[in-house]
């Protein structure tokens, strides 16, 4: 395995939560940021073609791709409420799809 992939690894799996049913999920918006994406707008269109794809592979999006919000703070001071994923392993790492190797 190259260096590389050791890092991006790590860092996978460095930002990795775990539910109360024991289930791992990743942040979409930590996954963004680790693969270097600056734009939200531009990371939700491969979350987009992502869920086109697993529901074209027999899949439930919603087993995979659970639409969450969270709170942000903006330069003013106040906050507001901004779509967020909680992204299974198998979204972030199906061949097809491709949203952890992506980048």
């Amino acid at each position: 395995m190259a260096a590389l992939e050791v890092i991006n690894e790590t860092l996978f799996e460095s930002i990795k939560h775990i539910n109360d049913y024991g289930q791992e999920y990743w942040f979409a918006r930590e996954l963004q940021s680790v693969l270097g994406y600056k734009k939200w707008e531009k990371f939700s269109n491969i979350i987009e073609k992502a869920k086109e794809a697993c529901e074209g592979s027999g899949n439930a999006v919603t087993d995979h791709f659970l639409q969450t919000g969270k709170m942000v703070s903006l330069g003013s001071g106040s906050e507001r409420k901004v779509i967020d994923y909680q992204l299974s392993r198998y979204a972030c790492y199906h061949p097809r799809r491709k949203i952890y190797k992506a980048h």
